[in-house]
């Protein structure tokens, strides 16, 4: 890297321009533009989310004071809260969307031999969501309860380097099973999900996707025992089943074989029942499998302490979406940046001495090499096991 850029300006060389001007071009989002390109806006918003401002207001004061900085940092345009917050308001969420899902590529292809605990050759996903609440009164697009407002981010998340290949942002009534109606299903892989997603007809057009689900079953779920394979107790496997539904409606949703696996957690000393559509993985992998599936819980827990999602910049749905999906293409680009320069810090590290740093004129595999571990890392790292 060249040493005469500031560290902001080098890591957005990681950012393909090229790709970004097409999303931009796509949904028109420079039309009659003056001064503040998307460009200028996306920069501004990443460097909020790289040092962690809480307004709009706050974001205008720290450019401002670093005004002839701006022009090495890459923002040509005039940098005002009113400017900034017009520009959330109007130009299309869908432009950082679209970018989002680019970097989103990118990643995913570094961390394709990534390992997440299970050696598995096909893909495994872990489907969840969480909830960010909103005040109806700012946000009143954002309905949920009588009295409450939230938003909703649906997360497909690659296992292999914790990187979100889906993200869907609905308003908070929509129910967590829908988003299955949205997912293009890859043949081969597995997706792991809560019971949350128990919905016989869904899940059987993932069967016949050739795909595969792990989920958990329901207090009442009524099934018909076929036969029994042979387990090994010692590993925690209760019972492995091959069971029909039994129910009239469940049965004409899904009218072929399950399999239906009990596993006793000794550390939590908890009793889990598994439903698969896998006849193939013994049965003590289609446990692991589904402990993996916090991994997506910690992820949630991550972006909620590390990245401005929580509060927002402008109240508007089309604000909303815009900081919320930059704030994931920071995540992806920051994860792109510690693959592509084999930085063995974790995410948590590179973000703290990233927004300390951005105006500093060095290289940014020095600034980020020389980074050393807290004791606050060590724990955030055990804590997430994200990128370690």
């Amino acid at each position: 890297m060249n040493s005469g850029k500031t560290i902001f300006a080098q890591l957005m060389e990681f950012v393909p321009a090229y790709e970004f001007r097409k999303c931009v071009d796509r949904y028109n989002g420079n039309f009659k533009m003056k001064s503040f390109s998307c460009w200028d806006q996306y920069l501004c918003m990443a460097f909020a989310q790289l040092t962690y401002r809480e307004s709009l207001r706050d974001i205008e004061a720290c450019l401002r004071a670093t005004q002839s900085k701006l022009y090495h940092l890459g923002i040509r345009g005039k940098v005002s809260r009113n400017t900034l917050a017009h520009a959330n308001q109007t130009r299309d969420w869908r432009i950082y969307a679209d970018f989002a899902q680019i970097l989103i590529t990118r990643a995913r292809k570094l961390y394709t031999e990534e390992s997440f605990g299970i050696e598995l050759d096909q893909a495994v996903y872990a489907l969840d969501s969480t909830t960010i609440d909103l005040c109806l009164a700012l946000f009143p697009w954002a309905e949920f309860r009588k009295r409450k407002g939230a938003i909703k981010l649906h997360t497909l998340l690659d296992l292999r380097g914790n990187i979100p290949s889906v993200v869907i942002i609905t308003t908070g009534k929509v129910h967590d099973v829908n988003i299955l109606d949205n997912l293009i299903i890859e043949a081969g892989a597995i997706y792991v999900m809560d019971r949350g997603y128990l919905d016989f007809a869904r899940l059987y057009k993932i069967h016949q996707n050739l795909a595969f689900f792990v989920t958990r079953t329901k207090r009442n779920f009524s099934r018909k025992r076929l036969y029994s394979n042979p387990v090994d107790k010692s590993q925690g496997v209760q019972f492995d089943q091959i069971v029909t539904l039994k129910g009239y409606y469940a049965k004409k949703d899904y009218p072929e074989k399950l399999r239906r696996i009990g596993y006793l957690d000794s550390k939590n000393n908890q009793s889990l029942v598994f439903l698969t559509n896998n006849f193939v993985l013994p049965a003590k992998t289609i446990a692991d499998l589904y402990r993996c599936r916090w991994q997506v819980e910690l992820f949630f827990k991550w972006i909620k302490q590390h990245l401005m999602i929580k509060a927002f910049y402008g109240t508007t749905e089309n604000a909303v979406k815009t900081q919320v999906w930059i704030a994931i293409s920071v995540y992806v680009l920051v994860a792109i940046v510690k693959k592509s320069l084999n930085l063995d810090q974790s995410l948590y590290t590179i973000l703290q001495v990233l927004s300390v740093t951005l105006f500093e004129k060095k290289p940014i595999l020095q600034a980020l090499s020389n980074a050393t571990y807290t004791n606050h890392d060590i724990q955030v790292s055990n804590q997430l096991n994200l990128f370690n």
